[in-house]
Order: C-alpha cells, then sequence, then structure tokens
C-alpha cells in the first residue's frame, strides 16, 4: 500500500472520497474508459465500485494514480486580480 503520514498526499482521503470526486469531476462514462473495470461500467455506484476496489489491490492502486495525477484538475480555481473583502 502506501506510507501514512502527513506528507502521504493521500494522508487522510478515504476511497469513497476519492472515487466520490473523481465521479463529480469526471463521470461514470470518462471513469470507464480510464480505469476501463465493470464497476465503472455497469449498472456504476459509489457502494458497488468502493466495494471491489477494497478487495482488489491492482484496481484501487489505478483509482488512487488517477486521484493523484486529477488533484491540480480538482482543485476550485483561485481567482486573480481582486482582494477586496
Amino acid at each position: 500500500m502506501h506510507a501514512a503520514g502527513p506528507k502521504n498526499p493521500l494522508h487522510g482521503i478515504t476511497l469513497e472520497m476519492m472515487v466520490t470526486q473523481l465521479v463529480a469531476h469526471y463521470g461514470w462514462e470518462m471513469l470507464g474508459r480510464m480505469i476501463p473495470i465493470n464497476c465503472f461500467n455497469w449498472n456504476p455506484s459509489i457502494k458497488s465500485s468502493l466495494t471491489f476496489l477494497r478487495r482488489t489491490p491492482w484496481a484501487r492502486a489505478k483509482v488512487e494514480a488517477l486521484y493523484l495525477d486529477s488533484l491540480p484538475d480538482m482543485q476550485p480555481k483561485k481567482e486573480g486580480g481582486s482582494a477586496s473583502e
């Protein structure tokens, strides 16, 4: 698995949080194309995906890698220019 600790980018992030954020960002269809596993392609749900990913280390590793790669895109955009409150 991955190392624990605050320097790890996955520290404090649950698998459910990862899947939920990836689905919100990409949608099930695109997520199923990026990681071609049945739980993302046929009748997808958070619950069924979590069940499969918890039992399948190689699939979980792919989800974690995609999550880490996607973090910069999922960050809220900061508005530049105005610093007024």
